[in-house]
């Protein structure tokens, strides 16, 4: 080839070179483009086909290598419907083609950029610095979940948001094995609980009905009936027993309770000093008992206001009097409270503590407040088990009896782990939940599994770790943002945030093959592959720009060797001139 090789050889060269300039120009030009990702140039060598020995290195031929899979810095900004990518994807993005009807029309083809200066429109629709569309997936705003898996264009409403009932309240607390309320003394018995029999049917006083009864025998009692010299009765309430020793006359020496039979002693006279000997003897469960005779005239046995402990009576009085050795008291039960009325508010606040509050709404968007007292009605120290009551402030405005707080209908009762007992008590429905003559409708009060425990607490009050509702007042539309999770947020001036769509992003298995198009959008090709969808928003960063990838001191480095290159390119041509033309000048 020789000389005409050489110039060939330079003039590819020259052209090559000319290429990388190019390629380096619109890489500077561009080093503030948002998301740009700049052009490399690779340079192949063109061999011609030769013996082995007569081969020459040929010309050369510039190509274009994208660099696609190279990130930019990430730029923070407040631009909240900024956003850009922590990963190889890209946004997708629609084009707008014109309008009809004043509503936008697209043209319905995918495009993909790295361009993140996404702001809302006139529309509503997010549209970034080169006029691309963004797109997404709706989301249900009653289950938060994304709908779909065609990504549309994603259109924003600043409609007013109206409002929403509350339907689920979600409830998690600790509530005290020791409820420290006002009428609390570590030296009185059972003063920590709800003293529930004062609060049935409107009474102040306890009721004998309900509690641990014992009421027998076989003989009826009478003056000179069974109680006789030498007997003797134990009553046993919650392991600490009580013994009388009856005796005819003379002193007695025991160290039990002696009661004297003798000088005409009435039946009343014995049963009140058995009474009074147990109330002193019997401990706390035993310090309002009752003993006396049945309306029939058979013994019967009372632990008064305590409503928690069993008893057993034994002894050779009470077999005589036909009842079992051990006689069994019956199970105590507690009076099922309904509601609390306005003049036992007082009392029921000094017996109970807080549990908590939370603003709900009504249908029509009206805040209801919702006050929480929990209760303590039952206690494993008092011979029972340890079961709670939770009450609402149903009308903060009652008078004399109406009803001012209201039971929930749910009993918590715990076992010794201080966990409720199983199944426990996931929810518990509140229907037609009414607070100050505003009804809220059925609401689900949420625990879900271990969300009520019972520790000890040095303090004595509840500790409520979660109390939340999902209901909300109608709002105005005041701005919109687009988190790390790729979601798009509306604000209101309610104070809610309502996700309304999920940002789509795309991978490619050949990112380097994408055609580019005006804009800093690419076009999937048959090289780069079909797209590869994330539908959860993986690596979006919001509030955030990705910069040009181009590096400028780099890029003037390239220049220098381009420029170095091209004119020792131009070197070769002049020098295979001067050859040529001296080839020339040999014929003359």
């Amino acid at each position: 080839m020789g000389i005409y090789g050489a110039l060939s050889s330079a003039v590819s060269g020259l052209r090559a070179q000319a290429h990388s300039l190019e390629n380096i120009s619109g890489n500077i030009a561009n080093s503030q483009t948002i998301g740009y990702k700049r052009m490399e140039t690779s340079f192949i060598d063109l061999i011609p086909e030769a013996p082995l020995k007569s081969q020459v290195p040929g010309a050369v031929l510039a190509q274009s290598r994208a660099t696609n899979n190279l990130q930019g810095d990430i730029q923070t900004n407040s631009n909240e419907t900024y956003i850009a990518l922590n990963t190889g994807g890209f946004f997708i993005v629609e084009p707008k083609v014109g309008s009809s009807d004043r509503d936008s029309v697209f043209s319905g083809s995918n495009y993909y950029t790295r361009r993140g200066d996404f702001e809302i429109d006139k529309d509503g629709l997010l549209v970034n610095g080169a006029g691309y569309y963004l797109k997404g997936l709706p989301i249900d705003p009653a289950t938060g979940n994304v709908s779909g898996s065609v990504p549309e264009v994603i259109r924003l409403s600043n409609a007013f948001l109206p409002a929403n009932a509350t339907k689920v309240i979600d409830y998690k607390a600790n509530i005290p094995q020791v409820p420290k309320t006002a009428n609390y003394n570590v030296n009185i018995y059972n003063s920590e609980l709800l003293d529930t029999a004062r609060y049935v049917n409107g009474s102040t006083t306890a009721a004998v009905a309900g509690n641990a009864v014992l009421a027998g025998g076989a003989a009826a009692l009478a003056p000179t009936g069974p109680l006789s010299d030498g007997t003797s009765m134990t009553i046993n309430v919650k392991g600490l027993p009580v013994t009388f020793d009856f005796h005819d006359g003379g002193t007695y020496s025991g160290s039990n309770v002696g009661i004297d039979l003798s000088g005409g002693k009435t039946l009343d006279a014995v049963l009140a000093e058995m009474q009074a000997g147990l109330r002193n003897q019997g401990g706390g469960a035993a310090a309002s008992a009752t003993v006396a005779l049945s309306g029939s005239g058979e013994l019967e046995i009372t632990l008064g206001d305590d409503y928690h402990a069993r008893f057993s009576v034994s002894g050779t009085a009470g077999t005589a009097l036909g009842l079992d050795d051990p006689a069994t008291s019956s199970e105590p039960s507690l009076a099922t409270i309904a509601s609390i009325s306005k003049n036992q508010e007082d009392d029921f606040i000094a017996q109970s503590i807080e549990g908590g509050a939370i603003t709900t709404y009504a249908e029509s968007g009206a805040p209801v407040h919702v006050v929480l007292r929990w209760a303590k009605i039952g206690s494993a120290a008092s011979g029972g088990q340890d079961t709670w009551a939770l009450f609402y402030n149903s009308d903060s405005a009652a008078v004399g009896g109406s009803p001012a707080w209201t039971n929930t209908g749910q009993t918590y009762t715990f076992g010794s782990n201080m966990q409720l007992l199983p199944p426990g008590v996931p929810s518990v429905d509140l229907d037609n939940l009414t607070v100050n003559g505003v009804l809220i409708g059925d609401v689900e009060l949420r625990h879900e599994v271990n969300g009520v425990s019972q520790f000890s607490d040095v303090n004595g009050k509840a500790s409520v770790s979660r109390l939340a509702q999902n209901g909300y007042g109608a709002g105005e539309f005041l701005s919109v943002a687009i988190n790390d999770a790729g979601r798009v947020v509306a604000s209101y001036s309610n104070g809610e945030r309502i996700e309304m769509a999920q940002v789509v992003t795309a991978q490619f298995n050949g990112v380097n093959s994408l055609k580019r198009l005006d804009g800093g959008v690419y076009e999937a090709t048959s090289e780069s592959g079909e797209p590869i969808l994330d539908l959860a928003g993986f690596g979006i960063l919001g509030g955030a720009l990705e910069a040009s990838n181009t590096d400028i001191s780099d890029e003037f480095t390239k220049l220098i060797i381009t420029q170095q290159a091209y004119s020792a390119a131009t070197r070769i041509v002049s020098t295979a001139d001067e050859m040529m033309k001296e080839a020339l000048n040999m014929v003359r």
